[in-house]
């Protein structure tokens, strides 16, 4: 092939590369022009781990009462906005949130057929498990985060006092920052044992090095949870990085079971 046709060929990718992009972002923006418009249904899910009567609350409540332990206070608080266009901005970062998360199918979708031609069978294959299965443990750690460790987390901290004096005022903003950076990063989290799946697949890791380095692993986990949480107790620390640190064992399993059926071939 001479260097103009392999110009050639490099302008071509480049230009259906442009294109699969431009494509990603419409969608992207018409999902969040979507989001935006549906504020209520939106916010009316945001919102309802500020309810007594979420499916959380409910729970934990009746194991309280089944345990016959002291009941956690309501939660329900009024939330207060402190900024002139708070609202606003609050209300168009989290209809560009959702429409990332509804758009993430299509442009996973895009990536794959922009790399499919250039990919072997048997590499199509693990390339489209690892993009379906990547996408389905993101949704999940957002489901866990916005079900189990946001509404237990916002509780806690609502609830607690240093002081009787003292009346907690939580800011919209403080809220949906909390809320919102629990999900993504609870979901990107969650990526772990999808990525060493891949990483099994084409040897970068093995199960027998995962175990040993256990102790070190949960060090990094608990760093990590550091970083990611957004408040500084130790009690949220705890509910993310046990999560984490439930994973890392998922992973070894599967290491160890891709392991396996590699070594039988």
């Amino acid at each position: 092939m001479t260097d103009k046709e392999n110009k050639t060929d490099f302008w071509g990718h480049l230009d259906i590369l442009r294109t699969a992009i431009f494509k990603i972002v419409a969608v992207w923006i018409v999902f969040s022009i979507i989001s935006f418009v549906l504020k209520d249904f939106i916010f009316n899910l945001v919102l309802a781990p500020n309810d007594d009567n979420f499916i959380t609350y409910r729970v934990i409540d009746s194991f309280c009462r089944h345990f016959k332990l002291e009941q956690p206070l309501p939660v329900n608080v009024q939330l207060i906005n402190v900024g002139l266009a708070q609202q606003f901005l609050i209300h168009v970062k989290t209809a560009m949130s959702v429409g990332c998360v509804l758009a993430a199918p299509y442009a996973l979708y895009e990536i794959f057929s922009f790399l499919s031609p250039g990919l072997y069978s048997d590499e199509r294959k693990y390339v489209s498990r690892f993009i379906f299965c990547g996408y389905a443990m993101f949704l999940l750690g957002i489901l866990l985060s916005y079900f189990i460790i946001f509404p237990v987390t916002f509780q806690f901290l609502v609830s607690y006092q240093v002081s009787s004096e003292v009346i907690n005022m939580i800011s919209l903003d403080s809220y949906m920052a909390t809320l919102l950076i629990l999900c993504l990063c609870i979901g990107i989290v969650c990526e772990l044992p999808v990525l060493s799946w891949l990483f099994a697949k084409i040897g970068l890791v093995r199960s027998s090095f995962m175990s040993e380095y256990r102790r070190h692993a949960i060090v990094i986990i608990l760093i990590i949870a550091a970083i990611i949480t957004p408040t500084s107790d130790i009690f949220t620390l705890l509910l993310v990085s046990v999560p984490i640190w439930i994973l890392y064992e998922l992973s070894i399993v599967i290491v160890r079971n891709t392991e396996k059926r590699r070594d039988k071939k």
